[in-house]
Order: structure tokens, then C-alpha cells, then sequence
């Protein structure tokens, strides 16, 4: 496909002077794949010249190993190394990036969810991530950001502030947003 398929792309261009838009999204999404490859070698690159550095710095300290949590020997790791972040948070952050996607919450008592959607996707169209009933029958979201609800400690705190807004069927989905949607879908008497 990667060598016959450009061709194919160009003769189909000079033929009809039309390229259908599948292929068109296939080339795009390939070159998407391909920087999304170079970033994941990049890191991996990283990854390594962190490991070697890491080993050196044990066998220089060998003898004097205390024992420590693992979550307190991650942060000083990072914090003596310089980084904000693991390489694997920042390669999930840039490929999100390159493919164009976003992430917003749903929670409720029984369980916290991320869902993935397209940047630019509109309340209801996300709101069918969970069901099509969802979209279907859309009347409302309740928003807010992840950080603003974190920091207020919790939903009910962040109505209170008056930080949730009710959003309608144009409003188009921000990364982190922690949504509740209002729908109602009657049934059917087939």
C-alpha cells in the first residue's frame, strides 16, 4: 500500500481530475501514524539514555541503597533528572496531538471514565460515545474543568461557586472537561 498506493493516488488524479476523499483521509492518517512513529523513537531514544545514566548512578552509590516507596524513588528520580513528566505521559500527550483527539470525563458513585473523542466534536456527538441514545436524545451538558473541579474538591462545591455550566448542542468539547448529560429518549410502541 505505502509505495503502490501514491502511485495509485496520482493516477487516479490524472484520470478524473477527482481523488475520493477516502483515500485522501487514508494518505493523511498514514503520515499521521508515520510522525506519531518518529515521536514514540524519539522517546524510546530518551528512555534509554535515562536508563544508562540511572545505572551509573547506581553503581556509583552501590553500598548506600535506603529503602525507599516506590512512588518517593519515582519523584526523586524525576525531580533529579529535571523532569516534569514521564516519557510516557508526554508520548500519550503528543500522539493525542497528532491524531487530533481529546479526552473528557464522565463520574458518577460507581466509576470515573475517560472517553476519547475527536478535537472539535460537539456535545451530543460525544455524549454518543457512551450510547446513541445519548446523542439522540440530548437536551444538556453540565461542565466543568477537571482542574477547577479538583481544586473546589467536588461537584457539588464547583455548582456552588457557580463553576459548572450548562452547555447546549453546539457547544464543542474542551480537553478535560467533566461532563454530565441530560437526555431523554421515549420509547417506541412498534
Amino acid at each position: 500500500f505505502a509505495s503502490g498506493g501514491r502511485a495509485f493516488y496520482e493516477e487516479m488524479e490524472q484520470k478524473d481530475g477527482i481523488v475520493p476523499d477516502v483515500f485522501k483521509k487514508l494518505m493523511e492518517l498514514k503520515g499521521k501514524i508515520n510522525e506519531a512513529k518518529k515521536t514514540a523513537e524519539y522517546a524510546r531514544l530518551g528512555v534509554r539514555a535515562v536508563r544508562a545514566q540511572k545505572a551509573q548512578q547506581i553503581e556509583e552509590n552501590e553500598g548506600e541503597s535506603p529503602l525507599a516507596e516506590a512512588d518517593n524513588e519515582k519523584a526523586l528520580f524525576m525531580e533529579e533528572f529535571g523532569l516534569g513528566e514521564s516519557g510516557l505521559d508526554r508520548l500519550i500527550k503528543k500522539s493525542y496531538s497528532l491524531l487530533g483527539l481529546i479526552s473528557y470525563l464522565t463520574a458518577g458513585e460507581k466509576e470515573t471514565r475517560a472517553w476519547t473523542i475527536t478535537k472539535g466534536t460537539k456535545a451530543p456527538q460525544a455524549a454518543g460515545k457512551i450510547h446513541s441514545d445519548f446523542e439522540r436524545g440530548f437536551i444538556r451538558a453540565d461542565v466543568v474543568n477537571w482542574e477547577t473541579l479538583v481544586s473546589l474538591g467536588s461537584l457539588v462545591a464547583a455548582k456552588e461557586k457557580g463553576k459548572v455550566r450548562s452547555e447546549g448542542k453546539e457547544y464543542v468539547m474542551q480537553d478535560g472537561d467533566v461532563v454530565e448529560f441530560f437526555f431523554n429518549v421515549s420509547k417506541s410502541t412498534k
